[in-house]
């Protein structure tokens, strides 16, 4: 037993190495290619959104792309945020604040997608922060007439608390798992936060037909879609820090496990069986971290064992999670990652017993894990 958590700690710190690997291989650089002739929709669904509409607004009137509409779609907000935005932009013809046809996130941007008059659609957001010329190296990537799909990475706003640090080590190892899906030619997520799609793809695939009955998703099901019916080259990551996408971080860890679980919930849904593999495979990992506690019962052996394991793991994070933030110019907390280090493995099993039920909210709706049938 005792040999096999060695082995482990060895093959986690090798797996890792050859994560960070694919991530310090030079990336294809669009800067400066002609896409300026593109019209670009940019859609917003929001619901609720009032406290961070003063940002938003600000936002998006730094935007410098020249040939840009921008569709705010609202969906069903309880709240006077589509009073709000209707007068911030009354005079601005650039921006549309449209009612959803239907309810959920999806029906949003369906609504907004048959709307834009764009030949690109690029998503984000309304709690999201961008740079003024994000528009233009999000696009800069359809140069080439194969590129259909174009995603974007996505980081959290915040202090130092221990809750923002935790968040932040957790979007840097989404983003190098995403990375490394996209470059080996199977990707298995995205962010709808930081996204990009020809209108045509969209309509190709036919949009979100087939996964209506889930809340979350939009990002992935299209990507799937997308990805299987263009081929391997028609879908492309960035990870230039100039693409950044920043998010506000969740106020409390009950709040970010309800997202977690609500993200997690589709891992049976994809009818691949690849991609459940892919996503039950972190969650056996950090049950493997978990159970080599046991090994506090064996005595000094034992405990200098799990001090060894897991100050292995504690080093191969930093290096690769540490690399992933140093490439958007993030600060690398160690006191951070030393919490993230333990804290994660139970993290990742509270999600997974969360997802398996099925049951949470967000944006004030009950979400019910239902079956396509």
């Amino acid at each position: 037993m005792l040999s096999f958590y060695l082995l482990f700690a060895c093959f986690y710190f090798l797996t890792l190495l050859g994560l960070k690997f694919y991530w310090e291989r030079q990336a294809q650089n669009y800067a400066g290619l002609h896409t300026k002739s593109f019209l670009v929709s940019l859609l917003i669904p929001f619901r609720n959104e009032v406290e961070n509409l003063p940002s938003l607004i600000s936002q998006l009137k730094k935007l410098s792309y020249p040939n840009l509409e921008i569709l705010m779609i609202n969906d069903h907000s309880e709240d006077n945020s589509f009073e709000i935005l209707l007068e911030a932009f009354r005079e601005d013809h650039r921006v549309q604040v449209i009612t959803s046809k239907g309810e959920g996130k999806k029906a949003a941007l369906s609504t907004g997608i048959h709307s834009a008059q764009g030949e690109l659609i690029l998503t984000t957001d309304a709690d999201c922060a961008f740079p003024e010329n994000w528009v233009e190296i999000i696009i800069a990537a359809f140069s080439s007439p194969q590129t259909q799909l174009v995603a974007g990475p996505v980081q959290v706003l915040g202090g130092n608390s221990f809750l923002n640090e935790f968040q932040k080590l957790d979007w840097a190892s989404i983003a190098l798992l995403t990375h490394y899906s996209f470059e080996t030619q199977n990707p298995l997520m995205c962010s709808a936060a930081n996204l990009a799609f020809r209108k045509s793809a969209f309509l190709a695939v036919d949009g979100y037909v087939g996964n209506e009955n889930y809340l979350s998703g939009d990002d992935e099901f299209l990507l799937k879609k997308i990805h299987g019916k263009f081929g391997p080259d028609s879908c492309i990551y960035l990870k230039n820090p100039e693409s950044l996408v920043s998010t506000k971080a969740e106020k409390s860890w009950e709040k970010l496990l309800n997202q977690r679980a609500r993200w997690a919930s589709k891992w049976d849904k994809h009818q691949s069986f690849s991609h459940s593999v892919a996503s039950l495979i972190p969650f056996i990992i950090q049950l493997v971290w978990l159970s080599s506690l046991i090994l506090f019962g064996e005595g000094w052996t034992g405990i200098l064992l799990v001090l060894g394991v897991w100050t292995i793991k504690f080093f191969t994070e930093w290096m690769t999670l540490g690399k992933v933030l140093s490439s958007f110019k993030l600060p690398i907390s160690k006191r951070g990652i030393l919490f993230t280090t333990f804290a994660h493995p139970f993290y990742v099993l509270l999600v997974g017993m969360k997802s398996l039920t099925g049951k949470g909210y967000w944006k004030g709706r009950k979400i019910i894990k239902k079956s396509l049938a």
